[in-house]
């Protein structure tokens, strides 16, 4: 599996007709709806998916650091909160909808540059904001490199199923989404720090999660599971960065 190849990943099928989609274990229902269970990876497909995963999120964190240092050359302003989450979802959909075509890749580098250019104005006025704005940065880029790489490197070596994490994750980080539209909408600073601590904990599960998915073949996308271990690495940076400006911010 190449980077630039096709990730439709193969299945297998009973009583398929030539030429269509194969899939596992297909029920049928009384109004003869059909339920599609897709088979995991193997083990040979999962490691090129893997490798796969880590060359594009290395081309794209390089790609997102180039965009925020433009932002930051340029001086730009930061965005308004409701253009950065049209942004990011209207991206997010797009790279979701083209994943299985080689344009997924141009989404993907779409996504991660507007990202970027969002981060360059936040990085620009820690900078800015306090004495000790460039060791804040530092601190926090340092942090999260050691934390992904750490909880990255667990999963890949103790091959520990973190699946039961899913249901958990993805109600945590919806009632953090929403905290965090209220912090911003009301102005509520301590709100806004516990937002940031509660993403610190959900994206640190998300990588052990993702990561895991990848391990066990139940993730065949490697467009999207970079999508969703670059969203980690971001939230994750960003929620440290607020944390230790506020408290070993210098003015």
């Amino acid at each position: 599996m190449g980077l630039f190849d096709n990730v439709n990943q193969k299945v297998t099928v009973s009583n398929s007709h030539q030429g269509a989609p194969n899939f596992k274990n297909t029920t049928f229902t009384n109004q003869d709806e059909q339920v599609f269970e897709q088979a995991p990876l193997s083990s040979v497909e999962a490691n090129k998916l893997i490798r796969n995963t880590y060359m594009l999120l290395s081309m794209t964190l390089l790609f997102s650091a180039a965009t925020a240092g433009i932002a930051m050359v340029m001086n730009m302003p930061p965005m308004h909160w409701l253009v950065v989450l049209g942004g990011y979802l209207g991206l997010l959909f797009l790279t979701h909808w083209l994943q299985n075509s080689v344009w997924g890749l141009a989404g993907v580098f779409a996504l991660t540059g507007f990202m970027g250019l969002t981060l360059g104005p936040i990085i620009s006025a820690y900078l800015t904001m306090f004495s000790n704005g460039s060791q804040l940065v530092m601190m926090a880029f340092g942090s999260t490199a050691v934390i992904f790489l750490g909880l990255s490197g667990y999963a890949l070596a103790s091959r520990k199923d973190f699946s039961f994490l899913g249901g958990f994750l993805f109600a945590g980080i919806l009632v953090a989404f929403l905290a965090g539209i209220g912090a911003i909408v009301f102005n509520l600073p301590g709100l806004s720090l516990a937002v940031s601590a509660m993403f610190v904990l959900l994206m640190c599960g998300l990588i052990l999660y993702q990561t895991s998915d990848m391990v066990h073949g139940r993730e065949t996308n490697y467009i999207m599971a970079t999508v969703t271990l670059y969203v980690s690495i971001y939230n994750l940076f960003l929620s440290l960065l607020q944390l230790f400006g506020a408290f070993m911010g210098e003015k």
